[in-house]
C-alpha cells in the first residue's frame, strides 16, 4: 500500500483560495448610504402591502355589485349599509381572510374556516387508511355547510359566502371554539363547538342575536349539508357497498337511502343522519327533531379504474328553527369509527347506524357474535379469536347437522321400499302419495325433517354475513398472509389496467381455500341427498341439477368473495371443514344404517298418531282420490 503523503502545495492553494474569498465579500460590502437607501424600499413595500390588505378586507365583507369602500370612507359605508342591510356589512375585521384556525384534542385535529365559519379539516389522529395516511372524514373543500337566510329586504344570504370571526375559550377541560358573523358587536350569527378531551362527539349550536329585524323569519330558513366521501379502504367497491346515509326518523326508526345510483327521499321528524363511510361516520344529531329533511345520495364510482378518491355525494337539506327573527337550534356532531362500542357511549341509538342486519339476523349479532367476539379478541390474536368462534358456533349448531344427517340416513334406508311403492301405483300418483307418506309417518321419517334444520342455520348464517364486514375490530388486523381481516388477502396483483370483470384485479386466498372447502362439503352432503331420494318422474333432472350446484356454489364464493373481507373467507373456510370433519363423525362412529332400519321396523309396528297437518293432508288426498274414481266411473 502507498504510504499517504502531507501535501503542502494544496494547503497552500486552499489557504490562497480561503483569503481571495474574504477580500472580495468586504469589497462588496453596501455603502451607509447604499443601506439606507435599502432600509427606505422595504419600508415603502411595506406599506403598500398594509395599505392592500386593509382594501382585500374591506372587499370581503361587501357586495360584488359595489366599490368597496375605503378605511375611512364614511360616505361609501354608509351608502353600502342602506342598500346591503346592517347584517350583510361587517366592519374590517381581523377574521376577513381565507384563515383557519386550528384545535387540537387527543382524538381529533380540526381546522375551522374563517370563511363559512364551518370546518374546513377533519382528521382521526389515530387512525389511518390503507396507504398509512391519516383519515380525513373533511379535508380540500369535500365537504359544504351553508345557511340560506332570506332578509327583510327581500334577499337571500348564504352563510358559506360571509367571513365569520373566531375566539377559542377555555371551559374547564373543554375547548370552545366561536364563530361569529357580525353585523355589530350587538348583532351577529354564531356558531359555538364545544370540544371534550378524548371524544369524537362536538356540541354544536347556531345562535343568533339582535337579528330579528333583519332576518325575515317567515320565510323558510334551510341548512344545507353536502359532504363527498373519501375513499378510505384498499377495495373502493367492497368500501362503496358499506357507505350509506343512514337516519333515524319518526321516535326510533332506521332506514337508509339505496346502496348504489341516486336516492332521494323527504323524512319527517328525522333525529339524526348518519353519513356512514363503512368504518368511519360523519353524523349529525338534533336535539329537536327536523320537522322534515330532504336527503338524498349519489354514487360517485363508475368506473372502478378510474373513479379512485370519492365513493358516495351525501345531501341534506334541514329546516332551522328561528323564532321571533333568532335562531336557537342544538344540534351534536360525531366523527370518529363506526365501531359500536365507542358509538353507544353517546347514547342517541348512534350504533344502529350500523347495518348488523334486520330483525332477528341484527339480535344475533348485537347480543351474541358481538359480545363473544369481543371477549375472545381480548386475549387472542384476531385471526384467532375468528376461528375458536367458528369451532364454538359449529359445535353448538352440531345437533342440527345430526338431526339433518340422521333424516337423510332414514330416507335412504326407507328408499327400496318407496321405490316399490312408487312401482306399484305408478299409474296411481295420488295412491303413491298416500302410501309413501303413510310408510314415512309410521317409520318416524320424513323429507321435512331434513329440511327444517337446514332452516334453523339459515339466521346464525345471514347474522355473520352481515358481522364480519362490520366488524371494526378486524380492521388492519393481520393474521398469516392476510395484512388486514377487513379487506381482501391479495396474493397477487394482476398487471396494471387488467381486471377481470366481477373477480377483479387481484387473487385472494383465503375464498380459493373456502370454495375448495365448500366443493367437498356440498359433494358429501349431495351425494348423501340423493342417496336418499326415491326414484320418481322428473328427478334424473333433479339429480343433474344437485350435480351442478355442486360446481356453482364454489365458483360463486371464488368470485363474489375475492374483494370481501378476508375475515370472513377465513370463517367460511374454517366452518365447512369443520362441517366435513362432523359429517365424517356422525356418518362414522354415530349413525349405524343397521341400527336405524331395525328401529323403523320397530317405529311401524307401533300404532302412530297423525298430527293435525298430517290429518288434513291425509283427508285432502283420501277426498282427492275418492273425486277421482268418482269421475273414472262417470266416463264409464
Amino acid at each position: 500500500m502507498e504510504e499517504k503523503k502531507f501535501d503542502v502545495k494544496s494547503i497552500i492553494g486552499f489557504i490562497l483560495i480561503f483569503a481571495i474569498l474574504i477580500f472580495m465579500m468586504w469589497k462588496n460590502q453596501p455603502t451607509p448610504e447604499e443601506i439606507a437607501e435599502q432600509e427606505k424600499q422595504e419600508q415603502i413595500e411595506a406599506d403598500k402591502k398594509v395599505e392592500a390588505k386593509e382594501v382585500k378586507e374591506t372587499k370581503v365583507v361587501t357586495a360584488d355589485d359595489f366599490t368597496a369602500p375605503k378605511p375611512g370612507d364614511s360616505l361609501k359605508i354608509e351608502e353600502l349599509k342602506n342598500k346591503l342591510g346592517a347584517f350583510a356589512y361587517s366592519s374590517t375585521l381581523p377574521s376577513a381572510t381565507d384563515n383557519h384556525t386550528t384545535v387540537q384534542t387527543d382524538v381529533l385535529d380540526l381546522k375551522f374556516s374563517n370563511k363559512g365559519g364551518f370546518l374546513s379539516e377533519v382528521i382521526l389522529k389515530q387512525f389511518v387508511d390503507y396507504d398509512s395516511i391519516p383519515i380525513a372524514l373533511i379535508q380540500d373543500g369535500n365537504e359544504s355547510f351553508n345557511i340560506t337566510i332570506p332578509t327583510t329586504d327581500n334577499r337571500i344570504l348564504n352563510t358559506n359566502e360571509q367571513y365569520f370571526e373566531p375566539t377559542v375559550t377555555k371551559n374547564g377541560e373543554n375547548t370552545v371554539v366561536s364563530m361569529k358573523f357580525k353585523a355589530s358587536e350587538s348583532q351577529f350569527l354564531e356558531y359555538r363547538y364545544e370540544l371534550k378531551p378524548n371524544e369524537y362527539m362536538i356540541d354544536f349550536s347556531i345562535r343568533s342575536k339582535g337579528l330579528n329585524n333583519v332576518v325575515n323569519s317567515s320565510q323558510a330558513i334551510d341548512l344545507d349539508w353536502q359532504l363527498k366521501t373519501y375513499r378510505h379502504d384498499e377495495s373502493i367497491t367492497y368500501e362503496n357497498r358499506y357507505t350509506r346515509l343512514t337516519y333515524m326518523y319518526e321516535g326510533e326508526k332506521i332506514d337508509k337511502l339505496a346502496q348504489a345510483g341516486e336516492d332521494e327521499e323527504v323524512i319527517e321528524d328525522a333525529r339524526w343522519l348518519s353519513y356512514r363511510q363503512h368504518f368511519f361516520s360523519t353524523i349529525l344529531v338534533a336535539e329537536t327533531p327536523f320537522k322534515s329533511a330532504r336527503i338524498s345520495t349519489t354514487d360517485l364510482v363508475e368506473n372502478e379504474e378510474i373513479d379512485t378518491v370519492f365513493t358516495k355525494q351525501f345531501a341534506s337539506k334541514l329546516p332551522l328553527t328561528f323564532t321571533n327573527g333568532e335562531a336557537d337550534n342544538n344540534f351534536k356532531l360525531y366523527f370518529g369509527p363506526t365501531d359500536s362500542k365507542v358509538l353507544k357511549e353517546y347514547d342517541h341509538s348512534l350504533e344502529e347506524s350500523i347495518p348488523f342486519g334486520w330483525g332477528i339476523f341484527g339480535w344475533i349479532n348485537k347480543h351474541l357474535f358481538i359480545p363473544l367476539f369481543g371477549f375472545l379478541s381480548g386475549f387472542l390474536p384476531y385471526g384467532i379469536a375468528i376461528i375458536v368462534m367458528t369451532i364454538l358456533i359449529k359445535l353448538v349448531m352440531s345437533f342440527v347437522q345430526y338431526k339433518q344427517f340422521l333424516s337423510q340416513a332414514k330416507m335412504k334406508v326407507l328408499k327400496p321400499e318407496l321405490d316399490a311403492i312408487r312401482e306399484k301405483h305408478k299409474d296411481n300418483k295420488m295412491k303413491a302419495q298416500q302410501e309413501t307418506m303413510a310408510l314415512q309417518n309410521k317409520a318416524g321419517a320424513s323429507p321435512l325433517a331434513g329440511c327444517l334444520p337446514g332452516l334453523i342455520q339459515l339466521p346464525v348464517f345471514y347474522a355473520l354475513f352481515m358481522f364480519f364486514p362490520t366488524a371494526f375490530a378486524l380492521r388492519q388486523k393481520s393474521f398469516l398472509w392476510a395484512d388486514d381481516l377487513s379487506s381482501f388477502d391479495s396474493i397477487y396483483d394482476f398487471p396494471n389496467g387488467f381486471s377481470i370483470p366481477m373477480y377483479g384485479d387481484h387473487v385472494s386466498l383465503f375464498p380459493i381455500l373456502a370454495a375448495v372447502a365448500i366443493f367437498f362439503y356440498m359433494k358429501m352432503t349431495t351425494g348423501q341427498q340423493m342417496a336418499s331420494q326415491p326414484t320418481q318422474e322428473g328427478m334424473p333432472d333433479m339429480s343433474k341439477m344437485m350435480k351442478y350446484m355442486i360446481y356453482f356454489s364454489p365458483i360463486l364464493m371464488l368470485v363474489f368473495f375475492n374483494q370481501y373481507a378476508s375475515g370472513l373467507s377465513l370463517y367460511y373456510f374454517i366452518s365447512n371443514l369443520i362441517s366435513i370433519g362432523i359429517m365424517l363423525v356422525i356418518k362414522n362412529y354415530i349413525l349405524d344404517e343397521d341400527k336405524i332400519h331395525a328401529q323403523i321396523q320397530v317405529n311401524k309396528t307401533k300404532p302412530k298418531k297423525q298430527n293435525k297437518f298430517q290429518k288434513k293432508m291425509s283427508n285432502m288426498m283420501e277426498q282427492a282420490e275418492q273425486q277421482k274414481q268418482a269421475q273414472q266411473k262417470k266416463k264409464k
